[in-house]
């Protein structure tokens, strides 16, 4: 892609992965900015070596180590939604495909926990989970991702298992609550408060989400 044609908020791959475009400078050589969605790495990079891609409804890909399918249907409180198609008013402050969480549901729209009032047809909702109809984007080419874990030894999830300083909030039961990986012996993460469980169950959206990693945020 040519530099004028790359804009912030769009959504791009970059060595294969879905990537967000964070900013555009041009006076440097690596002139774009970007966020691989996967884990909200930073890269930076030239313009002609990113590829555009435009997300409709059925896409499904990895966001912070979580899976999520895109859908038309309206948001509820707590939804995270994509804004697809942004018109914000003077006192919003949102742009093209930023990732929010929704805090009120109104007749017209949303009003988000960054405060922007965002109409239904300006988003679209991201529901937890790869749906099986769906159509995973978070690779331009799976089969050269299979093609490198397979030399590796390794699989495409090891991507997303949990790595000690992550930090989860427990979504199901009465109460919820926010708890850091400490250890990690075998397939067992061990967390802050005495509390251990099986890796696999961390990765489970109905039961805890991914927030971030505090070795990141340094």
């Amino acid at each position: 892609m040519k530099l004028f044609q790359v804009r912030k908020g769009q959504f791009v791959y970059y060595e294969n992965e879905l990537h967000r475009v964070y900013a555009v400078k041009p006076m440097y050589k690596q002139s774009v900015h970007l966020i691989r969605l996967r884990d909200l790495k930073q890269v930076l990079c030239s313009a002609k070596e990113v590829e555009r891609y435009q997300p409709k409804e059925k896409d499904s890909f990895i966001f912070n180590k979580n899976y999520y399918t895109l859908s038309n249907r309206k948001a509820e409180v707590g939804d995270y939604i994509l804004i697809t198609n942004p018109s914000p008013d003077y006192l919003d402050h949102y742009s093209l495909n930023e990732i929010e969480v929704v805090a009120s549901v109104e007749n017209k729209g949303v009003i988000t926990t960054n405060s922007n009032g965002i109409r239904h047809h300006e988003y679209k909702l991201m529901i937890p989970g790869r749906d099986e109809d769906s159509h995973p984007i978070e690779y331009k080419d799976f089969q050269q991702i299979k093609d490198a874990k397979e030399a590796s030894n390794s699989t495409l999830i090891e991507d997303l298992y949990p790595e000690i300083g992550d930090v989860y909030k427990k979504k199901d039961g009465d109460c919820s609550f926010e708890t850091m990986v400490i250890a990690i012996i075998d397939d067992v993460a061990y967390l802050g408060g005495g509390l251990k469980v099986p890796m696999k169950e961390l990765m489970e959206l109905a039961k805890w989400e991914f927030l971030y990693n505090v070795m990141d945020n340094d």
